[in-house]
């Protein structure tokens, strides 16, 4: 049984309640409301839930807006693509894959970046709504900020509703389709493989901690820590931006924390490639020799570094793939969950630990 979410300051539909209310009060999702009320078609909806709708709606005098829902049916051959960042190649990468789908389908794509700011994100996504786009893929990771996630699953109810379909690259919540990418077992398997090189004292380099991508990764690396008898303490993890330079500055702070890591895990590799600098060129820091290093993403560029870095494996392009297909498939009845899994890829960056 699906609980109320928190209220929010919803746009109208119509006359009367909002969307948000009626949802509110039938103690469903804004999809579940939206599905039941337009008649969207994206999927089924159980008979109890559906009566819940219907009454709540009665109740509250719900009118929706049926001229909006009918232009926006009359949608071009469009889709949107969000991303946090064009010159991260991790997101390079996905918008290789969507785009190279699209082609396929005969369908054009609008690239909007929002510099992982969730106030443009919710800007872009109604604006794709308002020019009829088709659909909408979200690769950028969640928030974990309340408010702008309450905001953005209504402005999504409310495209679903009239015809539109929004895929999710990483996990926005349980009423979206998603392709998702394995972030806790990607690190939970860069930590086991860095133990099984004799490493006992491994640090990590974080990202935002307000991305769920990096929330989820941190967790993958606390728990294969935990499991193997060795729990991460707050002081081996720095926390950065998730760049070059905020990897860089990141390293050289723990390592002059924490002189005795023999490993770190970089969150992603834009991050990795500072540490590596920050290590060899800062601190003077040989690498593996020393230290070991291993990233989070397979970029392009990583096997290209000196050394060449060990990561994580994320089948990207297949991800910007996989979602372009979701959105032009069929609907289904209930959300469309494709996960996506990580391997670690051996490089130079990583080897055995030294000995005491």
């Amino acid at each position: 049984m699906e609980k109320p979410r928190s209220r929010t300051r919803p746009s109208r539909a119509g006359s009367g309640a909002t969307l948000q209310q009626v949802a509110t009060q039938a103690g469903v999702s804004l999809a579940t409301a939206s599905r039941v009320l337009h008649g969207s078609g994206s999927r089924t909806v159980g008979e109890e839930l559906r009566r819940r709708v219907e009454a709540a709606a009665s109740e509250l005098r719900y009118v929706p807006n049926a001229p909006a829902q009918t232009l926006a049916r009359a949608a071009s051959s469009f889709v949107g693509l969000i991303v946090h960042d064009v010159a991260d190649p991790y997101f390079g990468a996905i918008a290789a894959g969507a785009m190279r789908a699209a082609r396929e389908r005969d369908l054009l794509v609008m690239i909007a970046a929002t510099s992982r700011e969730p106030g443009l994100e919710l800007e872009y996504l109604r604006g794709l709504r308002a020019q009829r786009a088709r659909a909408v893929i979200l690769a950028g990771s969640g928030t974990s900020d309340r408010k702008a996630t309450a905001q953005l699953a209504e402005e999504i109810a409310g495209f679903e509703s009239e015809g539109g379909r929004v895929v999710c690259i990483g996990e926005r919540g349980p009423d979206l389709d998603a392709i998702l990418l394995g972030n806790r077992e990607g690190a939970d398997q860069a930590i086991r493989s860095l133990w099984e090189l004799g490493h006992r004292r491994i640090g990590v380099v974080s990202g935002p901690p307000d991305l769920l991508a990096v929330r989820h990764r941190l967790d993958g690396a606390r728990r294969a820590l935990r499991e193997l008898g060795s729990p991460l303490t707050d002081g081996a993890v720095e926390t950065a931006d998730f760049t070059r330079e905020g990897g860089r500055q990141a390293a050289v702070r723990l390592l002059t924390a924490n002189p005795d890591l023999t490993a770190v895990l970089a969150l992603n590799d834009v991050m990795a490639a500072g540490v590596l600098k920050g290590l060899q060129d800062d601190l003077g820091i040989g690498v593996p020799d020393r230290i070991s290093v291993i990233g989070f993403d397979d970029v392009p560029f990583a096997a290209d570094l000196r050394p060449s870095l060990s990561t994580v494996s994320l089948p990207l392009e297949q991800a910007g793939e996989q979602a372009m297909s979701l959105l032009t498939g069929l609907p289904a009845d209930a959300p469309l969950r494709v996960t996506l899994r990580p391997e670690v890829v051996q490089r130079a960056s990583s080897g055995p630990a030294i000995a005491d």
